[in-house]
C-alpha cells in the first residue's frame, strides 16, 4: 500500500507540474496548426541545398506534429517536390522537439533543457539531412505506393498530418481562426498526445518508485549510459511531449543531463513507422543514414550538453521540492491540472460512451 501511495504521489506531482505548460504550448501550436500552410513547408524544402536542409530543419521543429503525425506530412512533403535531404531534416526536426514539449521541458527539466533541447534538435535535423545528401543516393526514387492509413495518422486526417483542409468562406476571420486553433489544440492535438503523454508520466512516476537509485547511479555518465539510453529511445513510439516526463524519471535516478537528452533525441525520432516509410519511400540506404545520423548526433550532443553542465555549474530543478499540495503557490498547477484532465476526458467520452452502446 505504501508503493502504491508513492506512486500515486509521484504521478501526481508529475501530472500538474506538466499541466499549465503544457497548456500554453497546446494553444501555441494550435496557432501554428492553423497559420501555417504546408504549401509554404513544400515551396521551401524542394532542393538538396544546405539552405533547403536548414529551412526545413526550422520549419520543422516548432510544429506540433508527433512521430506518428510527422509520416503523413513528410511522405506528402516528399511527393510534392521535396528532396531527400529536406525530408529527411524535416523528419528529424518535427517529432524531437516543438512548442508544446519545450514549454513541458521547461516545467519538469528547467530552463537548460528547455533551450537545449530545440537547438539539438535543429542541429541534428540539418547533420542527418547533410549526411543524406552527401552520401545518400542521388538516383530518384521509384513510384512506391505507401499505406499511409496502416499508420496511426492518415492523409484523409489533415489535422494529425498538418495538412491544409477545406474550410468554409468565414475562415477567413480572426475570430474564427482564433477558435478553430483551440478546438484543434484541445481536441485532435491533445487527443494526438493524451494516450503517450500518460504513458510517460506512469513509467516516470513507476521508475521514481521502484527503481533504486544505485542501479543508474554506477552507469556515470560515459559512453556506455548513452549508448543504453540509444537504444531504449530507438524502438520506443513516443512523441516529444510525452518522452519528458519519463526523462524526469531518469534524471531522478542518477543518469547524467547528456544521456538524458539522448533519449529526448532518439526516442522521438525514431519508431518502426518511421523507419518503414523512409525504407520504402526513398531507400534504404538514407534508412541507414537516417539511424547513423540520429544515433551519433544525439549522442555527440549529449556529450556536450555534459561538458557545458560542468563548465558553467548549470543544476536540474529538484521536481519534488515543488511536489507538496499544501503549498498556497501551486493553485495555478492544480487548477491546469483539472482542466487538462477535464479537456482529456472529454476527449475519449464519445469514444467511452459509444463502446457502451455497443456493448448494450
Amino acid at each position: 500500500m505504501t508503493y502504491a501511495l508513492e506512486f500515486f504521489q509521484h504521478f501526481i506531482a508529475l501530472f500538474l507540474l506538466s499541466a499549465q505548460w503544457l497548456l500554453l504550448g497546446l494553444v501555441i501550436a494550435g496557432l501554428i496548426h492553423e497559420l501555417v500552410p504546408v504549401s509554404i513547408l513544400q515551396k521551401h524544402m524542394g532542393d538538396s541545398s544546405v539552405g533547403a536542409v536548414t529551412k526545413a530543419a526550422f520549419i520543422g521543429a516548432p510544429l506540433p506534429l508527433c512521430s506518428c503525425g510527422v509520416i503523413p506530412a513528410a511522405l506528402g512533403l516528399r511527393r510534392s517536390g521535396a528532396s531527400k535531404p529536406s525530408t529527411v531534416s524535416f523528419l528529424v526536426a518535427t517529432p524531437e522537439t516543438g512548442v508544446d514539449s519545450v514549454s513541458v521541458s521547461y516545467a519538469l527539466l528547467g530552463p537548460v533543457f528547455a533551450i537545449a533541447r530545440p537547438i539539438s534538435a535543429v542541429l541534428s535535423a540539418i547533420y542527418a539531412g547533410l549526411l543524406v545528401k552527401f552520401f545518400g543516393d542521388s538516383r530518384q526514387d521509384k513510384d512506391n505506393d505507401v499505406n499511409v492509413a496502416s499508420s496511426c495518422c492518415s492523409v484523409k486526417k489533415p489535422t494529425c498530418c498538418g495538412s491544409t483542409k477545406a474550410q468554409p468562406q468565414k475562415a477567413s476571420s480572426i475570430a474564427y481562426k482564433l477558435k478553430t486553433a483551440f478546438g484543434s489544440a484541445t481536441g485532435k492535438l491533445l487527443k494526438d498526445i493524451t494516450f503517450w503523454l500518460l504513458v510517460g508520466l506512469v513509467m516516470a512516476a513507476l521508475i521514481q518508485t521502484f527503481v533504486p537509485t544505485e542501479f543508474f547511479v554506477k552507469w556515470g555518465d560515459g559512453l556506455i549510459t548513452m549508448l543504453v539510453m540509444a537504444l531504449i529511445g530507438i524502438p520506443m513510439y513516443i512523441c516529444a511531449t510525452a518522452s519528458t516526463p519519463l526523462a524526469v524519471g531518469f534524471l531522478s535516478m542518477g543518469i547524467s543531463p547528456g544521456a538524458i537528452l539522448v533519449f529526448l533525441l532518439a526516442g522521438p525520432a525514431t519508431n518502426v513507422s518511421t523507419m518503414g516509410m523512409i525504407s520504402k519511400e526513398m531507400g534504404k540506404r538514407t534508412l541507414i543514414l537516417y539511424l547513423l545520423a540520429v544515433g551519433s548526433s544525439s549522442i555527440g550532443l549529449g556529450y556536450l550538453l555534459n561538458i557545458l553542465f560542468e563548465i558553467f555549474n548549470w543544476t536540474i530543478p529538484n521536481i519534488s521540492e515543488h511536489a507538496h499540495f499544501h503549498e498556497e503557490s501551486n493553485w495555478l498547477p492544480l487548477i491546469c491540472g483539472i482542466l487538462l484532465g477535464f479537456l482529456m476526458l472529454k476527449n475519449y467520452l464519445p469514444k467511452i460512451k459509444q463502446g457502451t452502446t455497443a456493448r448494450a
